[in-house]
């Protein structure tokens, strides 16, 4: 009989199927094994099921179609203008909690308690161990200097982390002159910018290049994958800064949407992920820098060395994306 139900009476029945007490959705752009390990220690902790929908891209689309029909209590994702998209199209609400507002600092918090940041990654430089030496590239701005002539490799102009830090760019020098900076690294590529940011430093292990563009996270992960510890043996870590700043950082997060079904669990979950216990696992997992301020760093992380985090703030990196997203467009970085 279920058989020969149709398929659109069978998602009308799974719509209107009541809530479970004891369960949070969460919709999520960070991979499985990233956060399988949080969800599984908050079950654990409470006995609230997680329900995961891991998703590609089109989360926003997804929220707006689905409107108060919506399972999903929460979002989880990368890139604080991931966050602000949400929060822009009216898809997350205001989250009052006294853990969250002691635990996260304000800088890495929405404006109006909308988003919360959960980890820190830096964008930082990868370079040769052989053929760069210390001290040779200290800031972003060097990265644009006739030096480095067919010396670079990066991952698209147009991806989120590369559009970050050209917003911050803008953030400090204003859209020509960051402009004038993107035409600079462009003229630098040793090659057309193509694959994610290990496949940089595996064109630096192989020679292609001597320097590039990642997050700090993918050495660790490298590290731990027999096939490409060799590309991390391959290169240092440095932690450029802006000459009027510190070095570039990035945010994965969390907000509650905005017609979440299952609101407490989905602020408990919240709550747990900013724990201390909580960002352990997360910083321990994925080579991360927890936000909370009690946590420390994994052994591996500690071990890449201290830098000072640029002091503009991550909406103002946010506010600038459709500039440098249109800069990217002028100058042709992609080729």
């Amino acid at each position: 009989m279920i058989r020969k139900i149709p398929l659109a009476a069978i998602s009308a029945i799974v719509l209107a199927a009541p809530i479970s007490a004891n369960e949070v959705n969460v919709y999520s752009y960070r991979q499985p094994a990233l956060v399988s390990p949080l969800f599984e220690a908050f079950t654990e902790e409470t006995g609230i099921a997680v329900n995961v929908n891991f998703l590609n891209t089109g989360m926003v689309e997804r929220l707006k179609a689905e409107g108060k029909r919506s399972p999903a209590d929460i979002v989880l994702t990368v890139d604080i203008s991931r966050l602000s998209e949400i929060v822009n199209n009216d898809l997350a609400q205001p989250v009052s909690s006294d853990v969250l507002m002691s635990t996260i600092p304000a800088k890495y918090r929405g404006p109006n308690s909308n988003w919360f940041a959960l980890t820190l990654r830096a964008r930082i430089v990868y370079a040769s161990i052989d053929r760069v030496a210390d001290g040779e590239v200290t800031t972003y701005e060097d990265l644009a200097l006739p030096k480095w002539k067919g010396r670079i490799c990066t991952r698209s102009g147009t991806h989120a982390y590369n559009l970050a830090l050209l917003s911050a760019v803008i953030a400090h020098h204003g859209a020509e002159s960051a402009k004038a900076w993107l035409t600079g690294v462009k003229s630098n590529l040793a090659r057309k910018p193509q694959g994610n940011d290990r496949a940089q430093v595996k064109a630096i292990w192989a020679g292609e290049c001597d320097i590039s563009v990642g997050n700090t996270y993918y050495m660790g992960a490298m590290l731990m994958d027999p096939e490409q510890r060799a590309w991390a043996d391959s290169v240092r870590i440095v932690f450029p800064e802006f000459e009027d700043g510190g070095t570039h950082v990035n945010v994965s997060g969390i907000a509650m949407t905005k017609h979440a079904p299952n609101h407490g669990n989905a602020l408990k979950l919240m709550e747990f992920l900013a724990s201390p216990k909580a960002q352990k696992i997360y910083a321990e997992a994925n080579f991360e820098y927890p936000v909370e301020s009690n946590s420390l760093a994994s052994e591996t992380v500690k071990s890449w060395g201290d830098f000072t985090r640029d002091g503009v703030s991550l909406a103002e990196i946010a506010s600038f994306r459709p500039t440098a997203l249109r800069l990217v467009q002028e100058v042709d970085f992609d080729n």
